[in-house]
């Protein structure tokens, strides 16, 4: 039986530090009690009674499994196709214009592809607005290993493609009952892996022409939005644009760029 009380405000103390050192997320103390809930899954899964015999066994030699299912489960993973759809009518204008000019390879990076809707609309996307790139990768990533294989997957509910118009769905999907599968040529620009925001610098040279983090840097502290910031300053090409969540800003930390719009910003030449 786990414990009676609850989790203590020291276990929970306990568990923020841990979570901020790995993965630079900055819970709050109004977060105790959603934390105490999908943690007590983990403490019956491991049959674990305490809080305190939980924060050993991550303290352990064989812990850094149990640290990445201890980081899937307080991860918030909401996200839908075409959410905050402005952004994808720039990206289509963007993608336009280097078509225009003959442009035949793209890169782009999905920092936090959730389980995969937004990895999966910039593929539609791109594809659809550029035709001369004939050279296009996306990569897309997250935190949770839970959340990419629904990502590897592509299998999707057919309720969750209302914004997604019918000629894209007839196009890039295929419908399987009450459900659609991410088609081959949508899936294959895509490249899905597990990375943690908080590990600079980052395992990747670049350049990317555009680099999408949305409704991430909410859940960081400004040391870790900075962290954030001069990476992607780093892997992005010149003239590359950073989109980040609508609720986001880059406010005394936008060396480097310029706002574009609101939640976008384009890095300047060098």
């Amino acid at each position: 039986m786990i414990q009676s009380d609850g989790i203590r405000p020291d276990q929970y103390e306990a568990i923020r530090a841990l979570v901020y050192r790995k993965a630079g997320i900055a819970l709050g103390g109004s977060k105790q009690a959603l934390v105490q809930a999908r943690l007590a899954k983990r403490l019956r899964k491991l049959e674990l009674s305490t809080y305190d015999e939980y924060l050993e066994y991550l303290g352990g030699p064989d812990s850094d499994e149990e640290i990445v299912q201890l980081l899937d489960a307080i991860s918030t993973n909401f996200t839908s196709f075409f959410r905050e759809e402005k952004h994808f009518d720039l990206l289509t204008q963007i993608v336009r214009e280097a078509s225009l000019k003959n442009a035949h390879k793209f890169r782009l990076w999905c920092a936090a592809a959730s389980t995969g809707e937004e990895p999966y609309t910039l593929s539609m996307v791109l594809q659809e607005a550029g035709p001369s790139i004939t050279d296009l990768r996306i990569l897309a990533t997250d935190i949770s290993t839970r959340v990419l294989k629904s990502c590897q997957a592509g299998s999707y509910d057919a309720q969750k493609f209302k914004n997604v118009p019918e000629p894209l769905q007839r196009r890039w999907w295929v419908r399987e009952g009450g459900r659609l599968v991410a088609g081959e040529m949508l899936r294959k620009p895509l490249t899905f892996a597990r990375m943690n925001l908080a590990e600079a610098p980052y395992a990747m040279k670049g350049p990317f022409d555009v680099i999408f983090c949305r409704n991430v840097m909410i859940y960081f502290d400004t040391d870790g939005r900075k962290k954030f910031v001069n990476e992607a300053r780093r892997l992005l090409a010149p003239g590359g644009y950073l989109f980040v969540g609508s609720s986001e800003s880059l406010a005394g930390i936008a060396d480097g760029f310029t706002s574009v719009m609101p939640s976008v910003y384009r890095k300047g030449s060098p």
